[in-house]
Formats: structure tokens, sequence, C-alpha cells
């Protein structure tokens, strides 16, 4: 494994919505949530973990515990987290470092949708003037096993994605919870050399998917340089409840030593308050008790603060990522988790729109900039998502790559300083004593160089031509070849992994 990583953008004073007698007053909430009032913990392996370092337990009932997790036994915890996390790829050039002191940032993808959004173009004729258009039209399909594996080639070359959580489920005939897992991760792996991070079905599977990556990698100490895959665990459901089997498969995967996710997401107005005090209260008192235990388990488990807050619409309590609160409640996550120096998991890129168009773009945009201000380091959801998280859409996701293009250019570092300026000043001199009295000839240095942004590639007239625009784009990406696994790499995890459906050899 080197040293050089995937570039990402460091984010120049990020914006922050509270300052840093806010952030303690927070901190301070929380930690008397825990040691106050408690969680309850399902899980009798991680409620016997929690007494042995001291938090006081007591039985809630037949199958539960209310633990108390004082701050002392937090702060101790707390010690061993690492302020710095590698997250591997097959080509080591797209590897992340997450630094909780650095405001880098890096897109990617995320949710398992059960929905895949196809995009046609048909032509249609206007019965008035009789003159033909072509239009786009949207089929809705279940996801599977090859669209998986589409969606992993797309994203590979994607330029601003950094990173792949796979958007799609798979739910083929022959998957099942005992070769779901397998089956996603090779899936995934076979298809991009960026890094992949999903969430485990089956604990079960765990020693199998790891056994998968080792050989992709090269063996275990490369795996260990370079960890090719991570993962999600939502071990709280809110409010302040551990559930036993994500628990149980999050101590698995920290006695391992891989990079962990520690997730919650409340839901402001339903699972958690909807006040933003409230909301950022809870939601860090529910990921630091899963990292405390991430450490009690294995100290120096390197793990990722995962802060996925929502809030629910007060109509009919789904999910709202479009409102003002929304980008609130992570902004303050993002400061929380820098406080207490643990790289950020963050969320941008959902709406509420259905199809790809101006709603759906709008609704991205409006999480897009801010949380990529706030310097979150690995940003998840943002490419394809629709109708929240239950649609996934190819051709939305090549528009969303171009549309972070245009929030990372916005966020580059601005290069003023003497030579700049005497540059300026130089220009303007030739300017004002030419005829023309343009500045056209100094752009093409700028263009050529990528200082500029080019014009925007899907600019079209009439409704739709854009997306017709990117789903051209789209077949032009997908045609391009993937930078397969070896072929006795394949056949040594095919001969040892269970449950992998042949087909993928072909993949």
């Amino acid at each position: 494994m080197t040293d050089t990583y995937r570039k990402g953008l460091v984010v120049r004073n990020p914006y922050e919505r509270i300052n840093k007698e806010e952030v303690e007053a927070i901190d301070l909430a929380s930690r008397k949530i825990l040691a106050d009032i408690g969680f309850t913990c399902f899980s009798p392996e991680a409620t016997g973990v929690f007494k042995e370092k001291g938090c006081p337990v007591e039985k809630k009932d037949d199958r539960s515990w209310t633990v108390k997790l004082p701050s002392n036994v937090l702060d101790e915890a707390l010690k061993s987290v690492p302020s710095k996390v590698v997250l591997g790829a097959r080509n080591p050039g797209n590897a992340l470092m997450l630094d909780s002191e650095v405001p880098k940032i890096y897109f990617g993808s995320g949710s398992e949708t059960n929905v895949w959004l196809d995009t046609k173009v048909k032509t249609f004729v206007d019965k008035e003037s009789g003159n033909e258009v072509e239009l786009p039209v949207f089929e809705a399909k279940r996801g599977s096993v090859q669209r998986l594996c589409t969606a992993a080639r797309l994203a590979d070359q994607l330029d601003n994605l950094d990173f792949f959580i796979r958007p799609v489920n798979i739910q083929d005939e022959d998957i099942t919870e005992q070769n779901h897992d397998v089956n996603k991760f090779y899936a995934s792996l076979a298809n991009i050399t960026k890094h992949v991070m999903a969430g485990l079905t089956d604990f079960g599977q765990l020693d199998n998917v790891l056994n998968m990556a080792e050989l992709i990698a090269g063996g275990k100490e490369e795996l260990r340089k370079n960890p090719l895959v991570s993962f999600i665990t939502c071990t709280i459901k809110s409010p302040l409840v551990m559930v036993d089997d994500a628990t149980q498969k999050m101590m698995e995967i920290a006695r391992r030593n891989v990079p962990v996710v520690i997730s919650s997401s409340p839901q402001g107005g339903t699972t958690a308050a909807v006040s933003e005090a409230g909301m950022v209260a809870q939601i860090n008192a529910e990921i630091l008790c899963g990292v405390a235990l991430s450490q009690m388990v294995n100290p120096g488990t390197p793990v990722i603060y995962g802060s996925v807050p929502v809030r629910a619409r007060m109509d009919n309590l789904h999910d709202l990522y479009g409102a003002p609160e929304f980008n609130q409640y992570n902004i303050d996550c993002v400061q929380m988790a820098r406080y207490y120096k643990i790289p950020c998991y963050s969320t941008a890129g959902v709406g509420d729109a259905k199809t790809p168009g101006v709603q759906a773009t709008v609704e991205k945009m409006f999480t897009h900039i801010p949380i990529a201000m706030s310097g979150a380091q690995y940003i998840h959801y943002a490419f394809g998502l629709l109708d929240r998280t239950n649609i996934f859409c190819p051709v939305q996701a090549v528009l969303d790559n171009q549309h972070i293009g245009m929030v990372k250019r916005f966020l580059v570092s601005p290069e003023i300083g003497g030579p700049e300026l005497e540059k300026a000043y130089s220009q303007v001199d030739k300017v004002m004593n030419s005829e023309m009295g343009l500045f056209v000839r100094f752009v093409r240095k700028d263009l050529r160089s990528g200082k500029i942004y080019p014009s925007y590639p899907f600019d079209s007239e009439g409704v739709g031509g854009a997306i017709i625009k990117a789903k051209e784009h789209m077949d032009e990406l997908l045609a391009k070849p993937v930078e397969g696994i070896p072929e006795e790499v394949v056949e040594a995890v095919f001969n040892s992994t269970p449950g992998l459906v042949d087909r993928l050899r072909q993949n």
C-alpha cells in the first residue's frame, strides 16, 4: 500500500453552524443522556461488556437491559479511537485517507434501493403540429445481481464518485439471506476499482466476505494495509435502543479490526426531537455509545462517526430530505465528529423527486452544497437516488456526477497572492492598451489547465434534453472495459466462497 491516496478536496474554512461553546454544550447534554437516562440494550454479550467496563446495568425485561454509560467510562473508550481511517481499493490510487482533523471531502453512492429506474428515449408526435419530439421515458425494475454489477461499472467511470456503497438490492430468485452478502460484495469488487462498503445481512458470512477480500487484495497482511471493504452497522435503533443482531455484527467486525461505520438515523419529530438541539444531542449520544462499545471490544478499531439524521414529513411521517432542518442536523453532526476527532460519514444528494429533472436537481444541490461546505470526510447517498432512498437511477447518477463536480469546483481554494495579482495587473494593462479591450486571449491557458469550469455538457433545448444527453454519456461510460480481477484469483474466490452464483464469473 502506497501513501498516495485519492485526491479528494480540502475545504478551506469549513462552514460551521454552532460555535465552540455550543459544541461543548451538546457534548455535555449527550453525556447526561448516556449517564443518567442510559440506553436499552438487547444484546446480552454487549451488556456484559459494558458491565465489565464499569457501566451500571439494570434488567429491564426478559430480553433487554438498561445500560448507563458514565462519562469517565466513555472517555476511557474514546482514547483508543483512531483519528485517521484508511479505506483501501483494488486500485491503491483510489484508496481514501479519512483524517478527522482535515476537512477533505469525498462523495460516494449509498442506500439499498429495491427499484432500479431505467431510462429509454422514445419518439412522440405532437397532435397539433405533427412534429416529432424525443423524450425520456422511465421504467421501474427490480434490483438484481446484474444491475448491481452495472451500477459498480458505471461508478468506476464517474470521476467525482470516490467510493461505492451498493445502491441497489439484489433480489434474484437464487439470492438468499445466506448468500446475499458474498454475492453483493463480489459483484461490487469485481466491477469497481474504488473502495467498497456495505452492510452485512448475516454476520455468519463475515469471514467469507473477508476471505474473499483477502484473496483479491493478495493476502491477509495486504488486506490489513489496504482494506478493500468496510462495513456499515446500524447498531442503534432510535431512540436509544441497541439492537441485538446489528450489535453482534458490529462487535464481530471490530474484533477483526476492519473499518466500520457506527450509524444512527433518528427521524426528527418521531424517533427524535424535531428541534436542532434535541436531535443532535440524541444522535450524538447514540453514536457515542456504539463507538464506545467498538473500543471496549477491540481498542483501536477503525470507526467512522455515522450520522444520518433526517426529519419527518408532517403529512405522512416519511423522511423529508429537502427540509432545511436536514442540513442543520447534518452540519452539526460533522462538527461533533470533528470535536471527538473521529472521521465523519454524512449525507447529501437525496430528495423527494421520483424521476430525474428540475425538482431532483434542486433538491440534491440544496444538500450537496452545504454538506460539502461543512467538510464532512465521507458523504454518501450522493449519486443516483430518487424518491428519498427508494429508487436508484443510473442516468441520475451521471447527472449527479456533473453537479458534484460543480460543487467541488465552487469549493476549490482561491489563488490570491502576489503573483496572481501581478498577473491580473499585467493583463489589465495589456487589455486597456489594445484595440479590442477583451481578455479572451488569456482564457485558453486557464481553460486547458482546469482552473476554470468548462461548459455544462448536458446543455440542450427542449424538455428532457439534458436527461437524454446524460443517458448517451452513460452508455458511453458503460461501453468502456472493466479492470477485472485476474482469472486465477477469480477461481480461488469461487472455489473457497460458498454461495456465489456462477453467472458472476462473466462480470
